[in-house]
């Protein structure tokens, strides 16, 4: 009879001693007590199993001081194992590696065409993951996975990009699919939103909260929730699709088949058409924030009132989820308090006042590198429990 039969003292041991990992991976570097807060273990069987995986060479232990106490340090070792980051954007690819302690050994980005075929899009990533790896000096076979980042909800069952994703002509690619077979990696898939907001929890606005909304805007709106420290993704993936929240019945055609969806009233296309009359030349989402910051009144207006028609998605968000905090991504966030009072004022007003009370609206600190980063998180978060380790 197995020894590892669930129940059985091994089984329990081996959970134990994956919890004990996933929470060192999804943060760092943790003391041996926050350890034990973390995942309700007792600091004696924290302790025990920090020994095992040290004496493993899994991870390193430093002395260290936590509230002015001598306290161990826990992180993982730099060398047990190497994860790759591939963001596919509307305008842009981009490219990291970096090992399990949460050091970025290698990053990339390069331009984008909106109309690139999937192919294309997928030869150019393969190229840079080769690149990228020999820049941080590691072959291939030291890659635990590959985290995928796509701009549009994937099937949960067929692992297909849905069809109202924003690159067109990739609707029914099978990214992650499509991807392993070329790296020959184990390749994990998720929307642009969803690894924003892992990438701002592990790595920026977000640390140190186990509920979090992230909303990204720039040629369209997503929205990655995280509820209880996890990626909440439904049952069909789909879950923070708060760009199709309907604000007018009789508003804009929107890409999903509906009409007047908050995407229609602040997506940079329907921003940038309502300053092009006045603004000869091309402009970008990221141009328009330049020039309301330099005092351009349109800019600032069209900004402002996005800004509202935003917190208008976040104030129903906050009625319905009640998140600690909302972290702004994409072009747009660059605004500062241009968008973010806007945003304020409208939860201030629709949302449930325990609810507004207890939310703070932040820009994201990670910028464009959200999504690059939580695809190397979600490859952290995804590990088995052998993890490669």
């Amino acid at each position: 009879m197995s020894t590892d039969t669930p129940g059985s003292q091994s089984s329990l041991h081996r959970a134990n001693l994956e919890r004990v990992l996933r929470a060192v991976r999804m943060a760092g570097s943790l003391t041996q007590a926050e350890i034990a807060r973390g995942t309700g273990l007792s600091a004696a069987t924290v302790s025990n199993i920090v020994r095992e995986l040290k004496e493993s060479g899994t991870v390193v232990v430093a002395d260290t001081s936590s509230g002015g106490r001598r306290a161990r340090s826990v992180s993982l070792s730099g060398d047990a194992g190497i994860v790759v980051g591939v963001d596919f954007g509307h305008t842009h690819l981009r490219v990291a590696v970096g090992n399990l302690a949460h050091r970025v050994l290698a990053e990339e980005s390069e331009p984008l065409d909106v109309d690139v075929s999937a192919q294309q899009g997928f030869d150019r990533a393969e190229r840079m993951v080769e690149r990228l790896l020999g820049q941080a000096g590691f072959p291939a076979d030291k890659v635990i996975g590959v985290g995928l980042g796509v701009p549009g909800p994937i099937d949960v069952e067929t692992g297909a990009l849905g069809s109202s994703a924003i690159l067109p002509g990739w609707t029914g690619v099978m990214p992650g699919q499509e991807l392993a077979g070329r790296l020959s990696m184990p390749v994990h898939v998720d929307n642009d939103a969803n690894l924003g907001a892992l990438g701002e929890l592990v790595w920026g606005a977000g640390r140190g909260l186990g509920d979090l909304a992230y909303i990204k805007v720039a040629s369209g709106v997503g929205s990655g929730l995280v509820i209880n420290n996890q990626i909440y993704r439904g049952p069909g993936g789909t879950a923070g699709e708060i760009g199709h929240i309907t604000l007018d019945e009789a508003g804009p055609v929107c890409r999903c088949g509906n009409r007047g969806c908050l995407e229609t009233f602040v997506g940079s296309r329907y921003l940038l058409n309502l300053l092009n009359a006045n603004h000869p030349g091309e402009l970008s989402l990221s141009k328009v924030v330049r020039l309301a910051q330099q005092g351009d009144l349109g800019c600032r207006r069209v900004i402002a009132d996005a800004g509202r028609q935003i917190g208008m998605g976040v104030a129903t968000l906050c009625n319905l989820l009640n998140p600690r905090r909302v972290i702004l991504g994409g072009d747009l966030a660059e605004a500062g308090d241009l968008v973010l009072s806007p945003i304020r004022d409208s939860v201030a007003r629709y949302a449930i006042p325990s609810a507004a009370r207890q939310l703070s609206v932040v820009p994201g600190t990670l910028g464009g590198r959200a999504e690059v980063l939580g695809a190397l998180a979600l490859v952290m978060s995804e590990m088995g429990e052998t993890g490669g380790l």
